[in-house]
């Protein structure tokens, strides 16, 4: 949705331009106008990405990208999109497009892994991770790669690409969480309940991981409530 006063103000400004000055042209006043256009539609390209509605962002890329096929960008929001409104498979189908294009970068084919371990299609995202080089080290890259190790139950591999990924971000609580779920998982309950309260010094609203610390200190017996930050609902739940 452009904002009808904005461009309402450029269009005068760029009639402005064309009756003043004597030098500038229909034309030049047509692409100003389309250069605002263009900075109007990356402002609401980002909006739909983060704080629109799933569905209406779905359904605006959906439009813009069968409107402007050659349109990477719009490719990309559409996939981004789709995962946002638990539409993975869709996603998938996207992403893969997109990788098999000209324009597919590394990028792509972490967001592909991504769309592809949603849909427990693991040893399509083992693949795709495998076609990325080494070279390539995100956080998101590292992410997955645990994951895919941790589903092949490879601990020594999915311990070392955790420790990795938690390295690779300021913000590592839901990584580190899913790394003490991993040694819950296993047995390692001690190793598990570290994890979650480093998760928690990261992030100290992460119910997920008071929940698991929980699970964790209570297979080693130790049935007192850890001691963290927790509302009374939060401690209802977790004593239920």
């Amino acid at each position: 949705m452009r904002h009808p006063m904005f461009l309402a103000l450029c269009l005068t400004g760029a009639a402005l331009l064309s009756g003043c000055g004597g030098g500038t042209s229909n034309d030049e006043a047509k692409r100003a106008i389309k250069s605002v256009n263009v900075v109007d539609e990356s402002n609401l390209n980002d909006v739909m990405l983060t704080v629109g509605d799933p569905k209406e962002a779905v359904a605006y890329f959906q439009k813009a990208s069968t409107e402007n096929p050659d349109r990477i960008d719009l490719k990309r929001g559409l996939a981004k999109s789709l995962i946002r409104a638990n539409r993975a498979t869709e996603a998938a189908s996207v992403w893969t497009a997109i990788v098999n294009s000209p324009e597919g970068t590394h990028d792509d084919r972490v967001s592909l892994a991504d769309a592809q371990i949603r849909i427990n299609n693991w040893p399509a995202a083992e693949a795709t991770l495998n076609t990325i080089p080494p070279t390539v080290e995100t956080f998101e890259r590292y992410r997955l790669e645990a994951m895919v190790a941790d589903s092949k139950k490879n601990w020594k591999k999915a311990d070392s690409f955790y420790e990795i990924a938690a390295g690779l971000t300021t913000k590592p609580s839901g990584v580190l969480n899913n790394w003490g779920f991993s040694k819950l998982t296993r047995g390692d309950n001690s190793g598990a309940e570290k994890l979650f309260i480093e998760a928690l010094t990261y992030d100290p609203s992460m119910f997920t991981a008071k929940n698991n610390l929980v699970l964790a200190r209570a297979a080693q017996r130790k049935y007192d409530m850890p001691v963290i930050d927790m509302s009374q609902p939060e401690r209802a739940q977790l004593l239920y």
